[in-house]
């Protein structure tokens, strides 16, 4: 917490959720919530049924369907608050592949297409910061011998792009907007794990910086993507994207069950993984205003469980 007057942390909890265009989304144990600022300045909020699969609970399985899951629904949302945050008479021009896909499909056909959209995004992300840093130390290689230093500089080009993408997308206005929301949603949080009341005045002195966070994740991602291309000897470059895209579901499901432990657990341990995450948060959290944090606590309040043991991370 910021305050010094703060209860600190009762409980840790596994509602999270993600920033949206002028709202957030939270997810608990059974539902998921989608709060919007409409443009009359009233919230929308929309809540629906989460599926539970037997697999969430698979160590070292879960990570990676968890993080596809997440994706997939993340983008629904973030789709859905852009469409009420610019309102009905929105112009949201439609492609003929839309209608095409509309008409043949109906509602499945536009899902099924939202989410490959959303996975394939992700993918390529993953994969751009895999393979651009490799390809580039590959090519230094060629004019530096790198010899056992290149794993390192693999993962140096990786956090300079990652560090480098998050501050300069900060710099646009619907992403700096995007980012105070997701410091309301982080407040809120933990707001929540303190065992206060969720109302604005509580919420606002609370930390906006969290370590069960997926900037955190992917930071984690990176820094194991490190040590996993230390154990690829080849200097071969095209080898060595191929090896390490074989080796990417392995590092997220490592990574995943990391920042697991970081969010259950905190002692002086998790504290020192997850400080890199947080200060990267730096970046992709800002302090939000009161309407933001309104919105926040709309989003939660829907998806609490009864009984917060049955959302204990």
């Amino acid at each position: 917490m910021n305050n010094k007057n703060e209860k600190a942390c009762c409980f840790k909890t596994s509602v999270g959720g993600q920033a949206l265009m002028e709202g957030v989304m939270m997810r608990g144990p059974q539902k998921m919530c989608v709060a919007v600022r409409q443009p009359d300045g009233e919230i929308f909020t929309e809540v629906s049924p989460i599926r539970t699969h037997p697999w969430q609970k698979w160590p070292f399985v879960r990570g990676i369907f968890n993080f596809i899951d997440s994706l997939v629904s993340g983008y629904k949302c973030l789709m859905k608050s852009a469409e009420v945050s610019m309102g009905e008479d929105a112009d949201l021009e439609e492609t003929k592949f839309d209608k095409w896909v509309a008409e043949k499909f109906g509602d499945k056909g536009t899902n099924f297409i939202m989410a490959v959209a959303a996975v394939l995004g992700g993918v390529l992300a993953l994969v751009l910061f895999m393979v651009v840093p490799t390809a580039l130390a590959g090519l230094l290689a060629r004019f530096v011998p790198l010899g056992g230093w290149r794993a390192l500089i693999e993962g140096v080009f990786k956090l300079v792009m990652l560090v480098g993408y998050m501050a300069l997308v900060s710099r646009m206005k619907e992403i700096a907007r995007m980012f105070r929301y997701h410091g309301a949603e982080h407040k809120t949080i933990a707001c929540y794990e303190s065992g206060r009341e969720l109302t604005v005045e509580n919420v606002r002195p609370c930390t906006r910086f969290h370590p069960r966070c997926g900037t955190s994740f992917l930071l984690i991602v990176i820094l194991i993507s490190i040590l996993a291309g230390a154990l690829i000897t080849t200097e071969n470059t095209l080898l060595r994207i191929a090896l390490k895209l074989l080796l990417l579901p392995v590092v997220m499901s490592i990574s995943y069950e990391i920042i697991k432990l970081c969010g259950r657990y905190d002692n002086p341990l998790t504290r020192a993984v997850s400080a890199p995450g947080l200060w990267l948060q730096r970046i992709t959290t800002s302090e939000p205003d009161d309407g933001m944090i309104e919105c926040a606590i709309a989003a939660v309040l829907p998806v609490l469980p009864e009984n917060p043991e049955d959302g204990k991370w």
